[in-house]
């Protein structure tokens, strides 16, 4: 090795050893009789002393010539620090350098190597292998490590096997956009990368491996945002022999061992919640559950008082903003214009204000009498101090919007702390959801999702198609969903008879799957699983909103990555080669 110590190492216990340090220069100071130098490597950081009559002239000389970044090796004695610094794990000593070399000088960086940089998120990007110096990043990373290692022990002591499933597969037609990669041995024809290891894991349990998972990554050609990536990560598990019960208990396990390991957080138990409680009380499938402030149903109490938007709404909903009463007029208008935003979509907000007598204050007293007002107040349990907010219209876009508003009130009222963490299973989900503009069914989760056994006969009609529940579960954590599984179908003909209500004929779903409905003729045993998506998993241990800050080398909302200039153009020969001819028109 180049180096005895790391730059994190040394302590008040090593003062007087000769040592070797590498790392980068992180920033010089020179006071003429003294200069200091302060040295970094991923461990930590270490000053270094040059001082007059102790050092030779020619070592001083180098240190006052080094700039941002440059690679040096140093070798000196271990002296105590006359200037303690308790930030710092070194800092009660530094380096008495007595020989200093320039391993590789560096250029002056575009951005400050530092937690705080003045570097944009496009210029880091760009030069992402010097963003990831920055300690936020390379800490970001240390916990992604950490969790991934977490995760394998605690999986290993529950007897599951890491096998590793093919990258190169075959193009289904269900779920997001696939990335497809051209065949030179088979002109014409293409593979897909997997966007989930999903019927391999399910083979896996078909050959016999009863318990299995990967830490595995995953491809989706769809549009990007701030947690997605085209290319993430899973914790992409499945256990044979096993119920619904088994699964949850296996994997809040695994949870709790994570908060555990990682964050020194003890949750005795995960609490679950269904589908149609969650939509009811929060209209949203993934709520945040750090707060409570649940829906409220009012359209019997508020309907046939004379108030149009009422009387015409299918639904009036509304949450208790508690203490809240005293937002301004001006504070009304910023949560009125919040909620008409194009991309929530209500056309107002009504509100009443529960004064300190008791009395109720609305946007809507001339259509409402004080004792009608009271109505509401009860309804909300509400208390002086209360602001009560409500929306009407159409069910499934109200309770959409309302769910958006409850946020945004949360995150007002500082009861979204990153610090808190609530985590929930929601289970129960339906089986199928029909879309109209397709006109037909889609899976909910995904095709080879079971539907609960006792809801096997509302297939056979179609009125009640829409009404069978899926034996599929979500885990939530702080209203973000990081993982959701299913129990499989494992028998030929339900899962033939479920191909048959998504669309595909007998042909479709046997040049598609046939594979999957040929293996389960050879003794599939009952089976499932989950898929845990580890990228957002370690944000949210991370405190950070986006999962880029997770992913060493990342790609742009545009799914570039602008470091490598990728994707870019291939040459003519290499298209000639792939049997490919392109024909693109002009932007």
């Amino acid at each position: 090795m180049l180096r005895t110590h790391t730059c994190g190492e040394l302590r008040a216990e090593h003062i007087g050893q000769i040592v070797t340090l590498c790392g980068w220069v992180q920033r010089t100071r020179d006071k003429g009789g003294i200069a200091w130098v302060d040295l970094r490597d991923r461990y930590g950081l270490t000053q270094l002393a040059l001082e007059e009559g102790v050092e030779t002239d020619a070592v001083r000389d180098q240190a006052r010539h080094l700039g941002r970044e440059f690679v040096v090796s140093v070798t000196g004695r271990v002296a105590e620090r006359h200037s303690k610094n308790d930030k710092l794990p070194t800092g009660d000593i530094e380096i008495r350098v007595e020989k200093l070399d320039v391993l590789n000088p560096a250029k002056l960086p575009p951005f400050l190597i530092e937690d705080d940089t003045d570097g944009g998120d496009d210029l880091r990007m760009k030069y992402r292998y010097l963003d990831l110096r920055r300690n936020p990043v390379r800490n970001n990373l240390m916990l992604r490590h950490r969790m991934a290692q977490a995760v394998r022990r605690y999986l290993d002591g529950q007897d599951f096997i890491e096998v590793e499933t093919p990258v190169l597969i075959k193009s289904t037609p269900e779920g997001a956009r696939d990335f497809v990669v051209p065949s030179r041995m088979n002109p014409g024809e293409f593979y897909a990368l997997p966007q989930s290891p999903q019927t391999f894991k399910q083979l896996l349990m078909v050959s016999g491996f009863d318990r299995y998972f990967q830490i595995v990554k995953c491809f989706r050609d769809e549009d990007l945002r701030a947690d997605r990536q085209p290319e993430f990560t899973q914790i992409d598990c499945e256990m044979a022999f096993v119920t619904q019960e088994d699964i949850l208990n296996t994997f809040e396990g695994l949870v709790r061992y994570l908060f555990k390991e990682i964050k020194n957080l003890d949750f005795p138990t995960v609490p679950r919640m269904t589908y149609a409680d969650a939509m009811r009380d929060y209209g949203n499938d993934k709520p945040d559950t750090r707060f409570e402030m649940k829906f409220v149903d009012l359209t019997d109490t508020v309907k046939g008082q004379g108030f149009p938007v009422f009387d015409s709404a299918e639904v009036v909903l509304g949450i208790n903003a508690i203490t809240c009463a005293a937002y301004t007029r001006k504070q009304l208008d910023e949560l009125t214009d919040f909620v008409k935003r194009p991309q929530i979509g209500a056309t107002g907000l009504i509100y009443a204000r529960v004064e300190a007598d008791g009395q109720v204050k609305s946007s809507v007293d001339k259509f409402y009498s004080q004792d009608e007002l009271r109505k509401w107040s009860a309804a909300f349990n509400a208390n002086p101090g209360d602001l009560l907010l409500l929306l009407a219209g159409p069910d499934a876009k109200t309770r959409k919007a309302l769910s958006e508003l409850r946020l945004e009130i949360g995150h007002r009222l500082g009861l979204r702390a990153k610090d808190t963490f609530s985590p929930l299973w929601v289970v129960d989900f339906p089986l199928l959801e029909f879309l109209e503009e397709e006109g037909r069914y889609f899976a909910m989760h995904h095709p080879f999702t079971s539907p609960k056994p006792e809801d096997l006969a509302l297939l056979d009609n179609p009125a009640t198609i829409g009404q069978a529940r899926a034996n599929a579960y979500d885990l939530v954590i702080n209203g973000v969903e990081v993982g959701g599984g299913s129990i499989r179908i494992h028998d030929r003909a339900v899962q033939a008879r479920m191909f048959g209500l998504l669309g595909f004929s007998p042909e479709e779903a046997q040049a598609q799957f046939g594979f999957l409905l040929d293996a389960f003729e050879y003794g599939a045993p009952p089976h499932g699983g989950i898929a845990f998506g580890f990228d957002r998993l370690c944000s949210l241990f991370g405190g950070a909103d986006s999962i880029r800050d997770f992913i060493a080398f990342p790609k742009n909302n545009s799914g570039r990555d602008v470091m490598i200039d990728s994707p870019s153009p291939i040459s003519g020969a290499q298209l000639k080669e792939l049997s490919i001819k392109t024909d693109m028109v002009a932007k």
